[in-house]
């Protein structure tokens, strides 16, 4: 397991004059590429996913974050570009690969019909894992997912969350370096969903399990540490969320009306500000925009039926990136 802290690295250079290399990313990608036939899923993404580090794939269906996942789980190889864990090219090392990793699907891959102890054990012998040592890292990972006093219960007989806790439990039974997760919470009521991200941050910080997540939820990507945003095949914002929604500053607002598009001509000549239409809604950025929507008000009478001011959200960002709305009418059901 990695051993990289950031504590360690501030050490390290407190200690000697002697500049301190940057750790090396735990996962790379490099041009990574897929095509599905005719249609292009990824178009050349590129990022890196530090150690110790919550990493986010932010994007609506059809976007190629789950792409994306299959090629790092090994499932999937790419049309071109690689993809490199720990230094390993999953295409050409898979074995190697996924012995540093942990995977929790979207699927749900527990045999319900078995309990939480046989389903581990199952999995720990896939792993080479056996014995005493088997026996003592089971019991480990069901304490730790709060699971210790349904050992020997099916889970057939767990709640959604249990069963995703057993999930976690299998993937992390070997020791990975880094867990890889796709849509981690699908079916989890509040509860378990804050229980489950609790859970990761206490991988990350105690154990420096590196953790890369897909998701199409705007409040689990502000968990992560560092986005990628993806639309259509392509990255279209990476950073920390509060880096990618300061990018906007200001205030987002959006007026209703019966004819936006001559609305937002209205608004660019009388005010010299850049408004656009989407989804038949004038958008704007500005600082103090509860200040500016009176002069609006003021300056179009009748013209204006409703009207909203919000700080900048993780949409806003993918809207002033992509053009378009997180969701869309053609929006995939995969990707």
């Amino acid at each position: 397991m990695n051993s990289w802290t950031p504590t360690a690295e501030a050490e390290n250079q407190t200690a000697s004059s002697e500049p301190v290399s940057t750790p090396s990313p735990v996962i790379q990608l490099q041009e990574l590429r897929h095509q599905y036939g005719d249609r292009v899923a990824l178009a050349g993404v590129s990022f890196d996913v530090r150690p110790a580090e919550i990493f986010g794939l932010l994007g609506p269906n059809g976007s190629g974050k789950t792409t994306t996942f299959h090629i790092l789980s090994t499932l999937m190889v790419p049309s071109g570009g690689r993809a490199l864990i720990m230094g390993h090219d999953v295409a050409k090392e898979p074995s190697r690969v996924r012995r540093l990793i942990g995977v929790v699907f979207q699927e749900q891959s527990i045999d319900v019909k078995l309990s939480a102890e046989e389903n581990l054990m199952l999995i720990g012998h896939v792993y080479g894992l056996h014995g005493a040592a088997l026996k003592a890292r089971v019991k480990e990972m069901l304490g730790r997912v709060g699971l210790a006093d349904r050992t020997k219960e099916r889970a057939e007989a767990f709640s959604g969350g249990m069963k995703r806790r057993l999930e976690l439990a299998k993937g992390l039974l070997h020791h990975p370096s880094v867990l890889l997760l796709d849509e981690p919470t699908t079916g989890l009521d509040p509860g378990a969903r804050r229980d489950l991200w609790q859970y990761l941050q206490i991988l990350r910080d105690q154990e420096n399990v590196s953790v890369l997540v897909t998701t199409h939820l705007m409040e689990e990507a502000e968990r992560c540490g560092r986005l990628a945003i993806y639309s259509e095949g392509n990255v279209v914002a990476l950073g920390t969320p509060e880096e990618l929604k300061s990018e906007i500053g200001g205030d987002v607002i959006l007026f209703e009306g019966d004819e936006p598009d001559a609305l937002a001509q209205h608004i660019e000549q009388r005010f010299g500000l850049q408004a656009t239409v989407i989804d038949n809604q004038v958008r704007l950025e500005i600082e103090n925009g509860h200040r500016f929507v009176t002069d609006v008000v003021e300056a179009f009478p009748g013209e204006i039926e409703g009207l909203s001011v919000h700080k900048p959200s993780l949409e806003d960002v993918f809207i002033r990136r992509t053009g378009h709305r997180f969701w869309t009418e053609q929006d995939e059901t995969s990707d």
